[in-house]
């Protein structure tokens, strides 16, 4: 259908002359009642159109410019896409994932459009889950789903509202019906998402933020063949994130720049007047640097993953660290690195410790220069690779206790001291692959201090926030753990001395 209003000034938005069509068109509907059940047909098969239409919105910050809060939902060319890819993901039978940018509205289209399928769609059920049960539902208060809902419904012109509406009856709490079609709009929050009935299509909001997503999906699973996931980022690593990046789930991504209401001087005022990691996470839909308490910032990750190995020379003895998997899901990872320079990374899953132990011998043979070290996580089945590759290559296998605690008054641990090092490594101007899974690793865990000492995230602490195994970086990390054995004038530096990552280190470090 075509739009009323393709001169629509975002800028200086005239909502009077929206409401002069709209008027228009009730008008024309009672006076031609004919016309309604043709009407009813097409917004059957057109939900964009509806919502554009008919639908309406409410926003408090219009009353500072002197107009009204609730107008028209007047739809820009982004949100309208956005509904079609709705559609098709329903009628495709299929998940999806939305990164979004703050204040776009995605909240009032999801509502529209769950709202068209309850009027339109027969013995439907859309189902709504968050974070927080009042995110879902809590009367009186806007910011709720439900509550936009039942606007949504209210201010709908009567001819297209469910057949005896009565919102105290067919609305109440994380419930809403259309006695004349059995179709329903249902709410659950926290661990109870994905518990309900069967649903045609689930929204989850926040999806980035659940407290146990794993747990919310599996459960998603069984209940819809069309799960929706909508959320700004917030840190890497998490189920959100690897749906988004996976290449296999459908992705809708609502930029700021799609929106005609924004513009350069309107980004630059969010930035001044916002807290960095939330314009990263909320506006730029960065997932490295939306997480304020990440131990290696992603902008740091990312400025070394921009540096090629021709960039930095590669001097200094070769170091491997090998993390070996002990879960199912969990990758074994060789990592070779070379003063600053990470050289490589080989990830292999499945391998007991027989065949990890092969496996290393044949990345060490193909390795360029001698290896000077072999960093070995000792804790678990790893202890048993370290024990095989000492009786090829002897005393430059180090088993690594990350466990073990430290007295240097700073570190929990030596997982946290290794870390740190890393760290460090990285801000002094390292050179790293620009390895989507790599950087994931590199800044998806967090830290805390214990007794004043720093602590690091552990991976069981970790994968309780949906963030899987942190191999590639834990790998990195054993490259760390202890100096390379060697005679003070080969590197001209005592042994055992820890280093500080100054511009010398290149060619003495360990």
């Amino acid at each position: 259908m075509a739009n009323a209003y393709p001169d629509f000034d975002w800028a200086k938005p005239d909502y009077e002359k929206v409401f002069e069509v709209r008027v228009a068109r009730i008008q024309r509907m009672r006076e031609q009642p004919e016309i309604i059940p043709r009407l009813i047909d097409y917004y059957a098969g057109h939900p964009a159109d509806f919502i554009n239409d008919f639908g309406m919105t409410f926003d408090p910050r219009l009353a500072e410019r002197g107009m009204r809060t609730v107008v028209p939902f007047v739809l820009f060319e982004r949100q309208r896409e956005f509904i079609d890819w709705l559609l098709q993901r329903w009628l495709n039978r299929e998940d999806g994932v939305v990164e979004k940018s703050r204040d776009m509205g995605l909240s009032w289209l999801c509502v529209g459009f769950a709202a068209w399928m309850m009027l339109f769609k027969t013995g439907t059920v859309v189902g709504f889950g968050s974070r927080k049960e009042d995110y879902v539902d809590q009367i009186g208060n806007p910011a709720s789903l439900f509550w936009k809902v039942r606007e949504f419904i209210n201010l709908l012109p009567r001819e297209f509202q469910p057949g005896s509406w009565d919102p105290q009856k067919d609305a109440p709490f994380m419930k809403i019906q259309n006695r004349a079609t059995g179709a329903f709009i249902t709410g659950e929050a926290g661990d109870n998402i994905g518990r309900g009935n069967r649903t045609s299509i689930y929204f989850v909001d926040e999806a980035a933020f659940l407290e146990r997503p794993e747990q919310a999906d599996a459960a998603l699973s069984q209940t819809s063949n069309c799960r929706i996931y909508v959320s700004t980022p917030n840190g890497a690593g998490n189920p959100f994130y690897r749906k988004a990046h996976d290449g296999k789930t459908p992705k809708f991504v609502f930029d700021w720049r799609d929106d005609p209401r924004k513009d350069d001087a309107w980004y630059d005022m969010q930035k001044a007047k916002l807290d960095p990691v939330v314009v990263a996470q909320e506006i730029d839909r960065s997932y490295t640097a939306s997480v304020s308490n990440a131990y290696i910032p992603g902008e740091v990750v990312s400025a070394a993953s921009r540096k090629g190995p021709a960039d930095i020379m590669a001097q200094g003895p070769v170091i491997m660290g090998i993390d070996v998997a002990r879960f199912g899901n969990d990758k074994t990872c060789f990592t070779f690195r070379q003063g600053r320079v990470l050289m490589r990374q080989v990830v292999v899953g499945k391998l007991d410790t027989v065949d990890v132990y092969g496996r290393a011998k044949d990345e060490i043979r193909a390795q360029l220069g001698d290896v000077a070290q072999i960093a070995v996580d000792s804790i678990g089945i790893g202890a048993g690779v370290a024990d095989m590759l000492r009786r090829d290559f002897g005393d430059i296998v180090v088993d690594v206790n990350s466990s073990l605690r430290m007295d240097d008054g700073e570190n929990y641990n030596l997982r946290a001291r290794m870390w740190r090092d890393m760290r460090e490594w990285i801000k002094a101007g390292a050179s790293i692959p620009n390895d989507n899974d790599l950087i994931t690793d590199l800044t998806a865990l967090q830290y805390s201090y214990r007794g004043g000492v720093l602590l690091i995230e552990s991976k069981d602490d970790a994968k309780k926030r949906g963030i899987k195994s942190p191999d590639r970086a834990d790998s990195l990390a054993l490259t760390f753990a202890y100096p390379v054995k060697r005679e003070t004038s080969e590197w001209n530096v005592p042994v055992g001395e820890s280093m500080v990552w100054q511009a010398f280190d290149e060619i003495t470090a360990y």
